[in-house]
């Protein structure tokens, strides 16, 4: 007869060995596969150089009567698996807001692309074609339109862009993504001081300047590159009001030699470039602006950058939003027709620029936003400072041109860019700078 405590004993040995007999024979435990990713990425370059003379944007009136280097759309498309990016850099000076709300309209009526997720920016060299309608310059400097429209050009240009684009998204391949940060002494601050305080267009060293280069890294899934997003703040004015020969300027001419070292597209992005200028200024031809040095000034510097991004991920993110940033415009001041989406009249008789602001978050890293500016560099740092990403980069001149939007302490000193072409008050530099910070910040 067995004692109960050595029954209890057996009982116990019976169920582990009963418990370890079915472990045994249960199937092994399937290990989950990893998700993989669905990010993916293209780019395509599409030239789209003029083949006769036309009118050229920047300086004065003047039709060009050759080429020294061929002018393009560089397109990048993106995809996450749920949202789908597009971001186009042109060759161009400027184009007004109504110039790009006719094509985003175009991509979603035909193409189902939504607005939010296309962003259209140019270089801002000032040896291009003029495209499409004036806008805002011909309320500035109306004396500067008096001639026909490129119609026959901007309508060349709109063909391949939409192509280009198309073709993009149907050439989409698996990617990984990077990013990273360069410096470069290629520009400088152009609102030269007077001993009167009087602002005029020139250089002053002393002036704040961001020579600081933001880069975005696309590789494929085997580690050769696809692209390179280059975000650096200039104006594209090496070559001045003399000059009659198409170019990309610095940014053209940049775009091409980094392009030929790392064998893959450069997307140059302008910044702030609002009170900068390149360290040579308005020369007459491109042998006596240095032109070709910026290809060490600059190009050299962003390749140096972009060697040194090692990490990249196929993990990727993307997520676009937008705000309206609504602040007074300079009174007495006319309005173009073909804008007034971007502006309106408080019931107290006060005329309101409607801002659109622009951004687009890459994980929890990345932040970009861009706006139709000629934005002062001091505005764009400060709010990068006070960003909580550690890559937040300003794309400049993107989806039109509203204008010239200065400091605050600018006004005092008056010049070009705050007597002319801006349609701002003293206050535009705050509403614009807490706006965009309180968007990034949520």
């Amino acid at each position: 007869m067995l004692r109960k405590g050595n029954f209890v004993f057996l009982l116990l040995l019976f169920v582990t060995e009963m418990g370890l007999a079915q472990q045994s024979m249960a199937p092994e435990p399937i290990e989950k596969e990893v998700p993989t990713t669905a990010f993916r990425g293209s780019v395509v370059k599409v030239n789209i150089t003029p083949e006769s003379p036309q009118w050229l944007l920047g300086y004065g009136p003047r039709k060009s009567t050759g080429v020294n280097d061929s002018i393009y759309h560089r397109i990048v498309a993106l995809d996450d698996g749920k949202n789908q990016f597009i971001l186009v850099s042109s060759d161009i000076c400027l184009f007004s807001p109504a110039e790009y709300d006719r094509i985003a309209a175009k991509l979603e009526n035909e193409h189902g692309i939504d607005p939010i997720n296309f962003w259209w920016t140019v270089t801002h060299t000032h040896s291009a074609p003029e495209l499409g309608p004036p806008g805002l310059p011909a309320v500035f400097l109306g004396e500067r339109y008096q001639h026909e429209a490129n119609v026959e050009y901007t309508a060349q240009v709109e063909e391949k862009l939409i192509k280009g684009i198309l073709q993009a998204l149907e050439n989409l391949e698996p990617a990984r993504l990077g990013a990273g940060w360069g410096f470069s002494r290629a520009n400088i601050n152009r609102r030269a001081l007077d001993v009167d305080g009087k602002a005029s267009l020139g250089m002053n060293p002393d002036g704040a300047v961001d020579r600081k280069i933001g880069l975005l890294r696309i590789d494929r899934e085997d580690g050769s590159t696809l692209a390179l997003i280059s975000n650096y703040a200039i104006h594209g004015t090496v070559l001045g009001g003399d000059n009659l020969e198409i170019s990309g300027d610095a940014p053209g001419i940049v775009s091409e030699y980094v392009e030929q070292k790392i064998g893959a597209p450069l997307v140059f992005i302008n910044g702030a470039a609002g009170d900068i200028a390149p360290i040579y200024s308005v020369y007459p031809n491109p042998r006596s602006g240095h032109l070709g040095e910026f290809r060490v000034l600059l190009g050299d510097k962003i390749i140096e950058a972009y060697l040194k991004i090692l990490s990249t991920t196929n993990q990727v993110s993307l997520n676009s939003g937008s705000t309206i940033v609504e602040t007074p415009r300079k009174p007495g001041l006319g309005w173009s027709s073909d804008l007034e989406n971007y502006t309106r009249t408080t019931t107290g008789g006060e005329n309101i620029v409607r801002l659109p602001v622009r951004f687009l978050r890459i994980n929890d890293d990345v932040v970009i936003w861009s706006a139709p500016l000629e934005l002062f560099n001091e505005i764009s740092t400060e709010i990068r400072n006070r960003s909580p990403f550690p890559y937040t980069f300003y794309f400049g001149y993107t989806n039109g041109w509203l204008g010239y939007l200065p400091t605050a302490s600018a006004w005092e000193h008056g010049g070009y860019e705050v007597e002319t072409v801006s349609p701002y008050t003293p206050s535009a530099a705050k509403n614009l700078t807490e706006s965009v910070l309180r968007y990034i910040e949520k």
